[in-house]
């Protein structure tokens, strides 16, 4: 039988415009849109996610968003998992899948895989840092991981203090190299073509200002509030996120609401430099302006629009 077609995928920096073009594309292949987006799966999260809304969902189908509770867990291994089963019943209806989103994570893990590395108990990452933390103790610990696994060592640095302990630790643990692990991972069952949107970095950032003025006048404060009220966790990963970890403290009396808009909007910036950095990071991408027509997007992806 021929080889299936490679997924097609739009990632791009937060504010620059996936939903839109995610939206037109669905429209023009007859395709679901997979999610990819660590915080939309959540049903409480809505403003401070920039959740497509009931129209744009009305206009294709969506997954992967208000699938869970804050409660449950939820990781880009399990996401990558889900999102292949539901490629291929996508297809096996005779419709397409498409990828849109941001967290860089969730779009390596279902393109590349992760690796299966078993959890590291806390005392041993503890330990570690506290050899960190004497002197000349990141010189002593980047050169016991030269010792132990030099493939990833020759990728790092001394400077790199997380990276050389979160290796060290999986070797201590389990005596294999974060090396062996990766070169165990299994090939995920599907191909991608992936287009990354871009806008001028000024233009960006003005976009994210205004979302995030947007945000804050649709009731983002009142929606943290509602989940303070609940006893949510501000302490769980999704509420760690930008959007949600300002405004937690701000209710906390930690900042003013001025100061709140300016570090929701300065972490954003923020995030969306080093979103498109982790992209530049796959020479297979193309790049192209998030005003580019659909149909010249769609050539990009291999397809051609209806």
């Amino acid at each position: 039988m021929p080889a299936a077609p490679p997924v097609p995928t739009i990632v791009g920096p937060t504010a620059v415009g996936k939903t839109a073009m995610g939206l037109s594309l669905a429209e023009a292949f007859d395709a679901e849109i997979i999610s990819a987006d660590s915080r939309q799966v959540y049903r409480e999260l809505d403003i401070g996610t920039a959740k497509p809304g009931p129209e744009a969902r009305r206009r294709a189908e969506h997954h992967f968003i208000d699938e869970k509770d804050l409660s449950e867990d939820f990781s880009a291994g399990r996401f990558a998992e889900a999102a292949h089963e539901r490629i291929n019943a996508i297809r096996r209806r005779g419709r397409e899948a498409l990828v849109v989103g941001g967290s860089t994570l969730y779009v390596h893990a279902l393109q590349k895989g992760l690796a299966d590395i078993p959890e590291v108990p806390g005392e041993v990452r503890e330990r570690l840092n506290e050899r960190l933390d004497e002197d000349g103790g990141a010189e002593t610990l980047f050169a016991e991981l030269q010792e132990v696994d030099p493939e990833r060592a020759a990728k790092l640095d001394a400077t790199k203090t997380h990276q050389v302990v979160r290796a060290l630790e999986v070797y201590r643990h389990t005596g294999r190299t974060l090396t062996h692990f990766h070169q165990q991972q299994p090939e995920p069952p599907h191909d991608f073509r992936t287009v990354v949107l871009r806008r001028d970095r000024q233009r960006l950032y003005d976009r994210i200002n205004r979302r995030v003025d947007r945000m804050l006048a649709s009731g983002l404060v009142e929606e943290v509030r509602a989940l303070r009220e609940q006893g949510a966790d501000r302490h769980r990963p999704p509420l760690r996120t930008i959007g949600y970890r300002e405004v937690f403290e701000f209710l906390d009396g930690e900042h003013d609401r001025d100061e709140m808009e300016r570090l929701i909007k300065r972490n954003s910036r923020r995030y969306a430099k080093r979103q498109l950095t982790w992209f530049r990071r796959y020479d297979e991408y193309e790049w192209t302006h998030a005003d580019t027509p659909t149909g010249e997007v769609a050539g990009l992806l291999g397809r051609s629009a209806r």
